[in-house]
């Protein structure tokens, strides 16, 4: 192309105004924001001029334009915060947003969220109320706790706790559990910026008793466990049971913190996944302070929640940094809902989601995986060779680090199309289904397909492969 052709097409190119009363016209313009319009516009006209000044071959007509920007439209408005189909068998994926909320607590938002609330006010007297009272006694009715806070999420609760117990004093915490989880969250940058010195004791694989005792000084101000929640050391290894380290916090009269990190108000033991230490089981053996999330085995919102007795709790209440990290009424409404499951165990397991999805026997993940077999076969058979594949399943979410629970999978190799190209499509498909890659074929787990979503992954496939 010649600078005399380039010019002459830059200079019949059409202009904006002309190109907005286009859209006035057009109805698939109609529900989008004329500053978004405008900016697509613009957007269009600069990239085809831009072609036009690499020699490039360019349809610059204005329906071409129209065209473009009203791709470029539908995108900027399109949420970007979407549902996705979790095919991966990861429970607690935290890149997909961790817990599914069960039905109550969506029910109680929705509630909530559309009309005024008691956030802050005592029905009773007509005067202000403290919006932890819709958890405080709930939370302790299940744990045993005296009080009970909860925050924006556990490293906040973790912070806050700090920050109020043992500012400007050692904290005693084993070598072995100075972690970090996902996000570079680590235990010792979380104590250096909440105000505490840490002071390490034992080695990596083995702390004592006696290690804790020779670390006191005339500035200690806590001792703090942390539960290694997403590792696991193993062989030579040696470490200070709660109880222990309570009775030696009594002695010198130091308080005791533990972090769980997950937290979990169940004993899973009971339904064949490894035993986790319970809520309830730390705050029986005496801590002063327990954290842990809403959001991970809990299975409800995002929330750090923090327990322990009445009078460090008090404290913790007082600390201005508390309304800083503050949860808000939506929050509650979910948490305290998902938090009264949990007076019916076995109501809890079948409601509440991430529960039901940890704890269904292999047999009813096989049924689940002849369902969607047989709605997927029938819809792509003569385009994929499809197969069941027992594989593991993970729990995710910084949980159960080493745990593998059995499933059985659908195995999907397309005829005509790369298996990585059929796991893009999938995942930029609407709603979006994420699977994964093993041994060449494309694998969904049953585990974490809820009810109803087996037709949309079908249909997907379909359109998918149908296309090539």
């Amino acid at each position: 192309m010649t600078d005399p052709d380039k010019h002459k097409i830059l200079k019949n190119l059409p202009g904006i105004d002309h190109l907005l009363e286009l859209t006035k016209k057009d109805d698939q313009f109609l529900d989008i924001p004329r500053s978004v319009i405008l900016e697509c516009l613009r957007l269009s006209l600069e990239r085809i001029r831009k072609d036009i000044l690499a020699g490039n071959e360019t349809n610059a007509a204005k329906e071409t334009i129209l065209f473009m920007a009203l791709s470029l439209a539908k995108e900027k408005i399109r949420p970007r915060l979407v549902n996705i189909i979790n095919a991966t068998g990861v429970v607690l994926h935290t890149n997909l947003g961790r817990a599914l909320l069960c039905e109550d607590a969506l029910d109680n938002i929705r509630a909530v969220a559309k009309s005024y609330s008691n956030l802050e006010l005592k029905i009773e007297t007509g005067k202000r109320g403290i919006r932890y009272e819709a958890i405080d006694e709930l939370i302790c009715e299940l744990t045993g706790a005296q009080s009970a806070i909860a925050v924006n999420n556990n490293a906040g609760a973790v912070f806050l706790a700090l920050n109020t117990i043992a500012r400007g004093t050692n904290v005693v915490v084993s070598r072995g559990e100075l972690v970090e989880i996902g996000g570079s969250f680590r235990v010792p940058d979380v104590m250096s910026k909440s105000g505490c010195i840490l002071k390490e004791v034992g080695t990596t694989n083995r702390t004592h008793l006696r290690d804790y005792e020779n670390a006191v000084s005339d500035n200690t101000g806590l001792f703090l466990k942390v539960h290694a929640s997403n590792y696991k050391i193993e062989g030579f290894t040696a470490s200070v049971a709660l109880k222990d380290l309570v009775a030696l916090g009594k002695n010198k009269n130091i308080p005791v913190m533990e972090d769980l990190g997950s937290g979990t108000l169940i004993d899973f033991s009971k339904y064949g996944l490894p035993p986790e230490p319970t809520i309830a089981d730390s705050v029986g053996s005496g801590a002063d302070v327990v954290t842990f999330s809403g959001d991970k085995l809990l299975g409800g919102p995002q929330a750090g929640i923090i327990v322990g007795k009445k009078e460090t709790i008090d404290e913790i209440k007082k600390n201005p940094l508390t309304r800083a990290l503050r949860i808000d009424k939506l929050t509650l409404a979910a948490l305290e809902s998902t938090l009264k499951l949990y007076r019916d165990e076995k109501k809890a397991i079948l409601e509440i989601p991430t529960l039901r999805m940890l704890t269904i026997p292999f047999k009813d993940i096989c049924k689940k995986a002849d369902f969607l077999f047989e709605t997927v076969k029938k819809d792509i058979g003569s385009m994929a060779d499809i197969e069941f594949a027992d594989m593991n399943s993970r729990p995710g979410g910084g949980s159960f680090p080493e745990l593998n629970l059995p499933t059985r999978c659908i195995a999907i190799q397309p005829k005509n199309m790369s298996v990585s190209r059929l796991e893009i499509n999938m995942r930029l498909s609407r709603p979006a289904i994420i699977g994964r890659i093993e041994d060449n074929k494309y694998i969904l787990d049953p585990r974490t397909i809820q009810k109803g979503q087996e037709a949309i992954i079908s249909s997907t496939l379909t359109k998918i492969l149908v296309k090539k």
